[in-house]
């Protein structure tokens, strides 16, 4: 049997799921809640042990793409470059041009072959008779991004996903840089990256800076871009990109297994991690640590439950009890 290392320790009670009126079951969880000085409003579970954030990470990893000489003409390039995109024609047609402008193709991107995760457009893809490409694939922005860098800096761009490749030690310095915090573990992403952890605390911190970083600088650059292109970040009707059209200067990255990160200029930053990796869990959570910090749109009160359906109608709802 594999040893696990100590790590992640477990979260407490974030959500209900109520159904017909019968509270038929919890997601536990861990979040914090960070002011604009750092002090914590509120905490429930771990928020110290590392996890991996999965594409919460990738922010802080195009803050180091950037650092790395990547230069991009369009700021819509940088924002597609942190998505977890839903493949779009939109986000297909932004990252087949950044390929082509360098001379590159889908070909040489590590991600594996995946169909879109929006799902009017994959049933439009299978209906026509296609099926999984890597552009589809929902990292291949960050992949195409770091295609580009290795290019910028002269570095191979074969073997770039390997951890001892120059680039990757780049990324995992731009990460400890951001979240104040040594990597614990260094794992591997679903789309085939390194995978680097970090703590609760470590990202909202992260988060923070990014938001409040000087204009001009690397940090603020992908925090303008991804605000200013959200359809881009996500998708159409996805999580960050509701949220980031309907909160005018938030910033939001979800990633796989329940983990989110926002913050928000002048209220504060947060980060959560549902247990279970539930995503149904997660926006509720969200929602009610950014009451906690005062922010209000008409976009929270969409997003603060998530229905339960029972025979295609809503017989429930998905809500926060911290």
């Amino acid at each position: 049997m594999t040893p696990v290392a100590a790590g992640y320790r477990g979260g407490v009670p974030l959500v209900e799921v109520v159904r017909s009126g019968f509270v038929e079951g919890r997601h536990h969880g861990s979040v914090l809640v960070l002011d604009p000085a750092g002090a914590v409003i509120g905490a429930a579970g771990d928020v110290t042990a590392p996890i991996f954030p999965r594409s919460s990470n990738k922010p802080l990893q195009a803050v180091g793409m950037l650092e790395c000489g990547l230069a991009l003409a369009d700021p819509a390039d940088l924002a597609v470059v942190c998505a977890s995109h839903w493949g779009e024609e939109i986000h297909l047609a932004r990252i087949g041009g950044m390929l082509r402008s360098a001379g590159l193709d889908e070909s040489g991107l590590a991600c594996p072959p995946a169909l879109p995760l929006h799902e009017p457009t994959r049933d439009a893809v299978l209906a026509a008779g296609g099926g999984p490409t890597r552009l589809r694939m929902n990292c291949s922005g960050k992949h195409t991004g770091m295609l580009l860098t290795c290019q910028a800096a002269g570095w191979p761009v074969a073997g770039y996903c390997r951890p001892d490749h120059p680039l990757q030690r780049a990324l995992r310095a731009a990460v400890t840089g951001g979240t104040g915090e040594p990597v614990a573990a260094v794992g591997v992403d679903g789309c085939g990256a390194p995978l680097f952890t970090a703590s609760l605390t470590g990202l909202a911190r992260a988060f923070w800076r990014l938001v409040a970083a000087a204009p001009g600088s690397a940090e603020r650059a992908v925090a303008d871009a991804m605000r200013a292109h959200p359809e881009l970040v996500a998708g159409t009707g996805a999580g960050d990109t509701l949220l980031m059209a309907g909160v005018p200067g938030l910033l939001a990255k979800s990633g796989a297994e329940g983990v989110a990160a926002v913050a928000m200029p002048g209220a504060g930053a947060v980060a959560l991690k549902i247990d279970d990796g539930g995503a149904r869990a997660r926006l509720p959570v969200l929602v009610s640590a950014l009451r906690r910090l005062g922010v209000t749109a008409p976009v929270l009160e969409q997003l603060g439950e998530t229905p339960v359906l029972g025979g295609g109608r809503p017989v429930g709802a998905v809500r926060p009890v911290w």
